[in-house]
């Protein structure tokens, strides 16, 4: 458990670890390329070590002993079968992303992983590999891992993703289809969700040397056939991580400038700070940073948050110090994140005597200026790191916050604790 002090005002720069979700994409594009990639700026975390170990059991030489510069040794597409199970943890990503590069390979291949990992939906994702002529099975036929795998290459061809709820499938779909025998065809049915995260992906895979065909709309891709090659690869500061940062500045009236997330930036999490800005915030670029400078008072809004779901739950924290009510709309696929994060959001706000209403896609948050209603709680994190990094923002305004859990931070930020830690002193 871990409680921190409430501050008057902030004035920090800081920088944070590089981007979770850029690092495991160009983890997978280099891994499969032709030749040596170097990562620069990497992410050293819980879910970056299982999609690394990952590799490796599937004959990908790494070399991250250099925190700071890690060293792919690509495979040229050609991947082993592992000797064990795969074992993701709760690595929602690398469980999509690897399920389609254990595809590429010849022989079984078992991904698994947590009991959360368990009731995570995959089935959109087994359909369109399936369509491409993959064997695989959810070992439960609930669609959840799991997974076996009997691969023998990807055909290629035409495919269908049922549903584009997870950036993820489509994600992972897209970062092997260069690789498949025949030219790469999908069709995404439904809405694509997370916009942002699909764009990144294909940000990256141009960056290793391969472009593609999109629609406008995202819900049709042509890959041509190739291969990725080696490169050296710089990524940038994790724009979801920066968030708690800016939210901090938000709620007190403080200054922070977060020196390492770029304008334009890959992520779209970097959108966060628009709507900040909405709120009443002063926002700045500084040198290859963001500035965000609190107001005196905070006012509530109504957005649209699909594109940009990870950084929902730190919004709905600014949104409980802002005065008038916050709607935070197009955000179901949030129930399907590392717990369900609607829910977990809503109760831990009433518990610090926030008005809050809970719908299946939304979170009205009913906030009052400086968060007036609010008081000390015992924080649940359900092993979710956001919503233990969501509430270390509640805690700099609130007396008497405690959070359990915190070592989930894990996940996606080792050291967040003692960086966060910087804004009191």
């Amino acid at each position: 458990m871990i409680t921190i002090t409430p501050v008057e005002k902030i004035d920090a720069t800081i920088e944070v670890p590089g981007s979770k979700s850029i690092t495991q994409r160009a983890l997978i594009a280099a891994a499969l390329a032709a030749g040596e990639s170097v990562l620069i700026g990497p992410l050293s975390s819980e879910d970056t070590s299982y999609t690394i170990g990952a590799l490796r059991a599937m004959g990908i030489e790494i070399d991250d002993s250099d925190p700071a510069r890690w060293v792919v040794h690509g495979s040229a597409g050609k991947i082993s079968e592992p000797a064990d199970d795969i074992f993701l943890g709760n690595n929602g990503t690398a469980t999509r992303f690897l399920t389609s590069v254990a595809s590429l390979g010849h022989g079984i291949f078992r991904i698994t992983g947590d009991p959360r990992m368990s009731e995570r939906p995959i089935d959109p994702l087994m359909s369109a590999l399936e369509g491409w002529g993959v064997n695989i099975r959810s070992e439960a036929d609930n669609g959840c891992p799991p997974l076996t795998i009997e691969a023998d290459g990807i055909r290629g061809g035409k495919t269908i993703l049922p549903e584009g709820k997870s950036s993820q499938y489509l994600s992972s779909l897209l970062l092997v289809a260069p690789y498949a025998d025949e030219p790469a065809e999908l069709e995404v049915q439904g809405e694509v969700l997370s916009k942002p995260y699909v764009e990144m992906t294909m940000e990256v895979m141009a960056a290793f040397g391969i472009g593609g065909e999109a629609a406008p709309s995202l819900a049709y891709f042509s890959i041509p056939r190739g291969g990725y090659a080696g490169r050296e690869y710089r990524i940038e500061g994790d724009a979801s991580g920066a968030s708690y940062f800016w939210a901090a500045a938000a709620i007190t009236g403080g200054r922070i400038t977060v020196a390492n997330v770029p304008v334009p930036s890959l992520q779209g999490d970097a959108h966060l700070v628009p709507l900040l800005a909405r709120m009443g915030c002063q926002v700045h670029k500084t040198g290859h940073g963001i500035t965000v400078q609190g107001p005196d008072k905070l006012q509530g809004i109504e957005v649209d948050m699909a594109n940009m779901p990870d950084v929902a739950p730190t919004l709905a924290v600014v949104a409980a110090f802002a005065e008038g009510t916050t709607t935070i709309n197009n955000i179901a696929h949030l129930r399907i994140k590392e717990c369900d994060r609607i829910s977990a959001m809503v109760t831990e706000l009433r518990k610090m005597g926030a008005d809050v209403e809970e719908e299946h896609d939304r979170m009205i948050i009913h906030g009052t200026a400086g968060g007036a209603n609010l008081h000390g709680a015992t924080i649940e994190t359900y092993h979710d790191h956001r919503i233990a990094m969501c509430f270390a923002v509640a805690s700099l305004r609130v007396e008497g916050v405690e959070i359990t859990g915190e070592e989930c931070v894990a996940k996606s930020f080792p050291d967040f604790w003692e960086r966060f830690a910087i804004l009191g002193a």
